[in-house]
């Protein structure tokens, strides 16, 4: 089978304090979506599509595409490598931009930036996550038995691992019953304090620490872009479309579709560790998981030959 890794790495990292999709911190100045690559690369994926800002595309060149230009798939084949560009040139005609926006618009708009290059079943991912190796092992089978409309399938993470110490996050929020998705909350304002307690800080609700959580780690067949461009337009059209820092995000949207009945979602369960770097003082933590892995030999030495 024929899948495709997509990241989504155009985010401006405004959290961060700077560009943390192309920070090295890998024992060899590795950035952290190579390891996604390396991971997705050994499950059986064979393609591999950046979304990205137009400027980045030299520097991720040298940084890991031209690396990945070398390597072969799992199966034998030749990795494929495709960008595909977020920017403001991509908007529908209808809608007139904002001149003091400036902020992307969200992870729809992204996934719809690369419509042109992925015709087959993928998986779409955050460049600033690990999600581990079994996430994509998981992933890529079930995107062998995935029907070509009406239905998706997501990995889960527990909230009390995907949470920081250093200032809130957003997460989405979800309720599963036998291995399907029932509804996803998009909650913004998630605090992890010292003692292992979490609270939604806009309404003040604690949070259980195995609250079942998406990462924006989903699997779709490519009949996805159509509900997508509808859900994006709609979005454009509604009072959040002149909002300066509106985004429009994937967990929202199939929360939207699943309420209406138009995408049915599997849960993959996960027993790998997800980590990711949100705020600066991540960076150490994050550094540290990834050594240990390599020492342990879950990578070689050096990712790339």
């Amino acid at each position: 089978m024929s899948a495709s890794l997509v990241i989504m790495a155009a985010g401006l990292g405004s959290r961060y304090g700077g560009s943390k999709q192309v920070d090295g911190i890998g024992p060899h100045g590795e950035i952290l979506m190579e390891y996604a690559v390396y991971d997705a690369l050994q499950a059986g994926f064979n393609k591999v599509v950046f979304i990205i800002k137009p400027e980045m595309e030299a520097m991720m060149e040298q940084l890991c595409v031209a690396k990945l230009r070398r390597q072969t798939a799992e199966n034998g084949r030749a990795v494929q490598v495709a960008y595909a560009f977020q920017d403001f040139s991509s908007l529908p005609q209808f809608y007139t931009l904002p001149p003091e926006r400036v902020k992307p618009f969200g992870t729809v708009h992204a996934l719809l930036c690369a419509e042109d290059v992925v015709q087959e079943p993928f998986c779409v991912i955050n460049a600033d996550d690990y999600y581990g190796g079994g996430a994509y092992r998981t992933m890529y089978k079930a995107l062998d038995r995935l029907p070509a409309t009406g239905k998706a399938v997501m990995v889960g993470y527990h909230l009390k691992n995907t949470a920081s110490l250093y200032g809130t996050v957003s997460r989405g929020v979800c309720e599963a019953a036998e291995g399907t998705l029932r509804s996803i909350r998009e909650t913004k304002q998630i605090q992890l304090y010292a003692d292992g307690s979490l609270r939604d800080l806009a309404t003040g609700q604690a949070l259980a620490p195995d609250t079942l959580v998406s990462m924006n780690f989903w699997g779709f067949s490519p009949s996805i872009f159509h509900a997508a461009r509808t859900y994006f337009k709609a979005f454009l059209h509604s009072p959040a479309g002149a909002d300066l820092k509106a985004e429009c995000l994937l967990p929202v949207m199939v929360g939207d579709l699943l309420g209406r009945g138009a995408l049915e979602v599997n849960v993959l369960p996960s027993y790998d560790r997800w980590f990711g770097m949100t705020y600066r003082q991540d960076r150490e933590t994050v550094a540290e998981e990834l050594r240990q892995l390599h020492a342990q030999g879950v990578y070689p030495g050096k990712l790339w030959n």
